[in-house]
């Protein structure tokens, strides 16, 4: 990830509901969210969380995929993960035992989420 994704993707993050929607969205996991479900959840109405689900779609911290009728939004781990790490690339000084727990957590979800494709 490069400084303007990371700007763009903080700029998505700075805003309560949609900081909220993504966190939604991680915890669903791969099968992800119906846009209805996330604004009801979400507490706001459908033309607001349309607005905000388009917003990250742009940030690329979320895709969008339809399911018969409906679109099922999910989060982008690899694109979360690549914020973690820009955040910390430079950290530690050379002492990568201070990073060593933000590391983990950057790496976390790309696994699981290929085990559960498979």
């Amino acid at each position: 990830m490069d400084q303007r994704q990371a700007l763009v993707a903080f700029g998505a993050l700075s805003q309560e509901t949609r900081l909220h929607i993504v966190r939604m969205l991680v915890v669903a996991g791969p099968n992800g969210m119906a846009a209805g479900a996330i604004a009801e959840q979400a507490e706001v109405s459908p033309s607001n969380v349309s607005f905000h689900l388009k917003e990250l779609e742009r940030s690329g911290l979320i895709a969008q995929q339809r399911e018969s009728r409906s679109i099922i939004y999910t989060a982008n781990y690899e694109a979360l993960g690549g914020l973690v790490r820009f955040l910390m690339e430079d950290c530690c000084s050379g002492h990568p035992e201070i990073c060593a727990p933000a590391a983990k957590v950057a790496a976390c979800c790309t696994p699981k989420m290929e085990e559960n494709l498979q």
